[in-house]
């Protein structure tokens, strides 16, 4: 009796290999330069920078924010998390067009279309919030107080209020010290393998860091990328 051959599809399901590599965790160097970008603007929206100095924090916001917060977003996707990855992609393009309005603009001066941009901007990066609350609940009050600090320095814009560009750069502040503190956590969460300092880790955040490996592979199959459509 001659033995059976097996169907090519069989070899191919049988043989088909997934290959993981490990990263650094992106979202410390994105929050940090979060952290930095919020409050040197807030620095220029109450007055501690003289106007004629805006050009300075724009390419500031240029060259050391846009870039560390696009690096984040790429190894966010990289490492399988869409959440890191829009809401780094969406700090990204918005503080880039800041620098870019503001380096071009004149000394105090408003824009109605940077306005215009920041309050849908704000809107958008309640998505990826919403989506990192059921996982990582400090990181997703730093994306949302970032969509509310986008929103309130996008009313300032539109209304030319001195009022308004106060109260953005007070919340700009705040949102300072949640970045550098959710930065930190995280940083050191990354290099122990175990929180110090809490994150507000639950459900698959909490998994993904206490659990072996196996639990990291769950539904590993209908992950973009793997699937055969996004």
């Amino acid at each position: 009796m001659s033995a059976v051959e097996p169907e090519p599809s069989d070899v191919v399901a049988r043989s088909t290999r997934l290959v993981l590599r490990p990263i650094g965790n992106p979202l410390p160097l994105g929050f940090l330069a979060l952290a930095v970008g919020t409050t040197v603007v807030s620095g220029l929206q109450l007055g501690w920078i003289p106007p004629p100095q805006g050009s300075d924090v724009a390419l500031i916001v240029i060259a050391f924010v846009v870039p560390l917060q696009l690096v984040a977003s790429v190894f966010g996707f990289l490492g399988r998390d869409v959440v890191a990855g829009t809401g780094m992609g969406l700090l990204a393009g918005t503080w880039l067009s800041i620098g870019l309005v503001q380096l071009t603009a004149a000394p105090g001066s408003t824009s109605k279309a940077l306005g215009l941009l920041l309050l849908v901007a704000g809107t958008t990066l309640l998505v990826p919030a919403a989506t990192a609350a059921s996982a990582k609940v400090v990181p997703a009050l730093v994306i949302a107080t970032s969509a509310v600090r986008f929103a309130l320095t996008g009313i300032q814009q539109l209304t030319a209020s001195d009022l308004w560009e106060d109260v953005a750069g007070i919340v700009g502040l705040v949102l300072g010290g949640l970045a550098l503190y959710a930065g930190l956590a995280l940083a050191i969460e990354d290099a122990t393998r175990r929180t110090v300092l809490p994150v507000g880790r639950r459900g698959f955040g909490r998994s993904s860091l206490d659990g072996n490996l196996p639990d990291q592979l769950v539904r590993l199959e209908g992950e973009a990328g793997i699937r055969e459509q996004l």
